[in-house]
């Protein structure tokens, strides 16, 4: 009990960081409208179970019925950083002699906890018994785990965001520059939805606290009065603030690209790889630095995500495509793609390569 407090109070302090003085953001009391296009909800085979990640416009498996019950691995991760993890995973399944069999990850919303506790994880008509044994998370799960005494031995940083940007149409039509741009009242905003109020949460600190640090902001207006014509209303404008049903890396492009929207306030990342994949739909605004170098703006939130490793019954098998798991996302490699897709290594990390017991927030 002593080291669980331990390592949640280590884990505290090197969880989420402003780049300068940060401010308790207003008061929400505005609704937004959800930007979605519209779906038929069909009936599961087993009903709804928890915890889900069924989002009816992308994850659909109607057709597709069954259980997974034995897994080598069931990686359980955050989304947010999918495409890095696309390029990880076949180097990691390179790294075994003997192929691994029923070796899965899912990339959804921060679910860990409840997937833990319930063994359960449903897509659709598809519900996976496989008991997760690594996961990459943020530390209010990292701290449920703890209280569950889920975590079996350390727990690692692995990497950080790069701040936000403005997603926006190709041309940029609107001519939205800046966070105050976002308050115009013919400028609509999409956001993270209430599945997601972690994100959201993340990026609406950022936007106030970008406005409130700037020390020139546009005459007649503040980053209050900015949060009132964002979130509360103030505008009059009734599809001001629009959210996603899900998922937000995917909800808040298509509300830009074909929705509601005008812009999107997302992570430099995901902003990246929607731009590089759709290059003829959408330019992005950095705040702060440039498009291939962002220099985040004072007042952006920065945040870490760590991995760990879940206790289990776990056979020899399981064990070493458990361990193989954590290095690979602590090795070199891992490093080289996060470079690339947008992201980096937390301040002081060191490879698994060099030191195997390096970077450690915490010792069980």
């Amino acid at each position: 009990m002593h080291q669980c407090k331990k390592l949640a109070n280590l884990l505290l302090v090197f969880a989420c960081c402003f780049s300068a003085s940060s401010f308790a953001a207003p008061a929400i009391t505005g609704t937004p409208v959800t930007d979605a296009p519209p779906i038929l909800k069909w009936d599961l085979d087993n009903g709804d179970q928890k915890p889900n990640f069924n989002d009816e416009v992308s994850n659909v498996l109607y057709d597709f019925h069954g259980n997974l019950d034995t897994c080598d691995v069931m990686f359980s991760s955050e989304g947010n950083y999918h495409m890095a993890l696309r390029d990880i995973w076949p180097i990691y399944l390179s790294k075994f002699k003997e192929p691994l069999k029923n070796a899965f990850y899912s990339t959804t919303p921060p679910l860990i906890a409840p997937q833990v506790e319930n063994q359960m994880l449903q897509v659709g008509n598809l519900y996976s018994k496989c008991q997760p044994s690594v996961t990459v998370t943020n530390k209010t799960n990292i701290d449920k785990l703890v209280a569950m005494k889920a975590i079996d031995g350390d727990v690692y940083p692995v990497f950080k965001n790069r701040g936000i940007v403005l997603l926006v149409k190709k041309g940029n039509p609107k001519g939205i520059q800046s966070v105050w741009d976002l308050g115009r009242a013919d400028v609509n905003l999409i956001t993270p939805s209430k599945f997601e109020p972690g994100v959201f949460k993340i990026y609406t600190d950022s936007v106030y606290n970008i406005a409130k640090n700037d020390a020139n902001p546009p005459p007649s207006t503040n980053a209050d009065k900015l949060f009132d014509e964002l979130f509360n209303g103030a505008t009059g404008n009734p599809n001001k603030w629009l959210q996603g049903s899900r998922i937000h890396h995917r909800d808040e492009p298509w509300s830009v690209a074909y929705g509601k929207a005008d812009v999107a306030v997302i992570y430099y990342h995901l902003g990246l790889v929607a731009k590089q994949t759709f290059p003829d739909t959408f330019d992005i605004i950095p705040l702060g630095g440039t498009v291939d170098n962002p220099n985040p703006l004072a007042g952006t939130v920065i945040t870490e995500r760590y991995v760990v490793a879940l206790k289990g019954n776990w056979s020899r098998r399981q064990l070493e495509a458990r361990q193989t798991l954590i290095n690979t996302l602590r090795s070199d490699e891992f490093t080289q793609i996060l470079e690339k897709r947008g992201l980096q290594r937390p301040d002081g990390f060191v490879s698994i390569e060099y030191s195997a017991r390096t970077n450690a927030l915490a010792r069980k």
